[in-house]
């Protein structure tokens, strides 16, 4: 017949294992959760990482105030042609003003309409066709292949400006506004807003510039 303590030293020694084995369960989570945070940037997915930056970047910035913008819509450059449904109209209307009607209006990847929202490309796309009848490309890497090049300096309100914010060249556009501003769809959960070339963003991401051709233009440069 076993000591009558044997069943109570038997019950704290198996305590102890099961302590054991969840202090060294634990540790390896511990260092499992260490390795995910030190893994090395390289072996990260690349648009995964590019969309964290961009994204982080937009949530922190705010669009800017728009009073300087809509002062006077004739400070918008690049005219509407006359409409054929409607050629005696001589309403000015630009590339510029018909983008700044969208401004807060939500992002929706895909989107080129506004009952549904826009992405950057698909703003303006709608805005080329909508004020200077041009059917543009799709895409921002296939509008930077539209138009004319350009140098930064040369830059006019009008002209298209492209970004590298996803780790590959031409994947956001906007239309530039004058004095270093443009307008664009920033990201999901942002809105059509103003922003800042200038800011250490976009000057480090800055791809170029296109400026579309019109035919009969009558832009007021």
């Amino acid at each position: 017949m076993p000591p009558p303590h044997s069943a109570s030293a038997q019950h704290i020694l198996s305590t102890l294992s099961v302590a054991r084995f969840l202090k060294l369960m634990l540790c390896a989570g511990a260092v499992a959760l260490a390795g995910c945070a030190t893994q090395p940037k390289q072996t990260a997915d690349a648009s995964f990482s590019n969309h964290l930056l961009r994204d982080s970047y937009l949530l922190s910035t705010q669009s800017d105030p728009l009073g300087a913008w809509i002062d006077s819509k004739d400070s918008f450059a690049i005219d509407y042609p006359q409409s054929e449904s409607n050629p005696t109209s001589s309403t000015p209307k630009t590339l510029v003003t018909t983008a700044m009607k969208f401004l807060g209006v939500k992002y929706r990847y895909g989107g080129d309409a506004p009952g549904q929202g826009f992405d950057c490309s698909g703003l303006v796309a709608y805005a080329a066709e909508k004020s200077l009848g041009l059917k543009l490309p799709r895409t921002a890497s296939e509008q930077a292949r539209t138009g004319i090049s350009i140098k930064q300096n040369e830059l006019r309100r009008g002209d298209l400006v492209f970004f590298n914010t996803l780790g590959r060249r031409y994947s956001h556009v906007g239309i530039y506004l004058g004095d270093h501003k443009f307008v664009h769809a920033p990201r999901t959960g942002a809105a059509i807003r103003v922003d800042n070339m200038d800011m250490a963003y976009w000057r480090k991401r800055y791809n170029g510039a296109r400026r579309l051709e019109v035919k009969h233009e009558t832009a007021r440069r």
